[in-house]
Order: structure tokens, then sequence, then C-alpha cells
């Protein structure tokens, strides 16, 4: 029997233990920008006001993406995997993703042992 997620239209996140769900972060072109998690009240914080908002597990608090940087992530499509445990965020970003001033989180490839910077 297939789990009532994965056929309903009512949204309703399947939290892990910590009260999270991951949170892929692509632009409009589906480029992939960065990964989060987010908590019941950052996804409402999301859903209201419409800026990328995620739980930091390390400052274990609430943190807007541009917060300090001004580099906020507009968000304009929220979308839930099948069994509704992960989120892809679609959105404009207001600058570099990442806090290392990269476009995206993911801008080296393994190759090997090693890490290449993507072009």
């Amino acid at each position: 029997m297939a789990d009532p997620r994965e056929t309903s239209t009512v949204l309703d996140p399947k939290w892990d233990a910590a009260g999270l769900v991951t949170a892929v972060v692509t632009d409009r072109a589906g480029a992939v920008l960065m990964v989060a998690h987010m908590n019941a009240e950052a996804l409402a914080a999301t859903r209201t006001g419409g800026k990328a908002t995620f739980w930091s597990r390390s400052r274990g608090r609430l943190w807007r993406k541009g917060e300090t940087s001004g580099n906020f992530l507009r968000v304009e499509e929220i979308r839930i995997d099948c069994d509704q445990d992960a989120l892809w965020l679609i959105c404009d970003a207001a600058g570099p993703a990442c806090h290392t001033g990269a476009t995206s989180c993911f801008y080296r490839r393994v190759e090997g042992d090693a890490l290449v910077p993507v072009a």
C-alpha cells in the first residue's frame, strides 16, 4: 500500500528525527545552487516571505539566505518530492549562492581524490 503522502494533494512534509527536511535550491534554468535544511518554521517563513529561509544546524537558528550578504534567494516555486521528505526551491538569486562567493556551492568536481574547480 502506498504512503498517503505519495498520492495526497495536501502538503504534509515528512520531517526527520530532528524536525528537518532537505531543501535543494536551483535557479530557473535548473542549475543547483545549494542544499540546506528546513524545519516547519523555515518553510512557513519561506512561503509567506518569498525569500528562502533555512534552519542552520551549526548556528541552531533560522537564517534567511542573504541576511548578511544581501544575496537573497527569491523563491519562485516550491516543489516537494514523492514522499514529501525533500523540497526543491526554484529561485532567482540576487548574487552568489555560496558564502565563498561562488555562484553555486557546487563549484568543485571530484576527480579521484582531488577536487577540481568547475569553470
